[in-house]
């Protein structure tokens, strides 16, 4: 889930914050963005929610770029 720290840090959160929005716990998150964990599908909406994206980009069917390219 490479994109999760992506978005995350570019919002410049930190997981505590991002578990503080998200009610997702800090651990998890790190375990996440460490690939050690496969999220479930409730947890991915909860992030993406909290992170303003969809689950798509938080999963990678669709690249940051892409978003970027389609709000243009």
């Amino acid at each position: 889930m490479q994109n999760l720290n992506y978005f995350r840090t570019k919002q410049k959160l930190s997981q505590a914050e991002l578990s503080r929005r998200s009610s997702v716990s800090q651990t998890y998150i790190s375990e996440l963005e460490a690939n050690r964990k496969q999220p479930t599908y409730p947890i991915l909406k909860k992030l993406a929610a909290a992170l303003g994206v969809s689950i798509a980009e938080l999963i990678g069917e669709q690249s940051p770029e892409q978003r970027e390219e389609n709000d243009v």
